[in-house]
């Protein structure tokens, strides 16, 4: 099994889980609203792919919600530190 992308990764995924959930929607008829392929949406919640900002506001706009709650929960990386500000306190 593929693995996580880290903490934004999972985050993200969760995000965009509870929003499609919220619709009562499948995968696939979330994949549809936002012209992407099923698998695309399954490897974004599972956190094993951080989407690119069209990725992103593709599925905000699929979902019914801003980009920013798809974001909620994500801390910005530490510059050059390739690590989240604030992990581990």
């Amino acid at each position: 099994m593929p693995r996580s992308k880290g903490p934004t990764a999972r985050q993200f995924g969760h995000n965009l889980r509870r929003a499609r959930t919220r619709l009562g929607i499948p995968q696939e008829e979330l994949a549809l609203r936002a012209a992407l392929h099923r698998t695309e949406i399954g490897l974004l919640e599972r956190g094993q792919r951080l989407p690119r900002i069209d990725t992103l506001i593709k599925c905000a706009e699929a979902a019914g919600v801003s980009p920013e709650e798809l974001l909620e929960g994500i801390m910005p990386l530490a510059p050059g530190l390739g690590e989240e500000i604030g992990a581990g306190r």
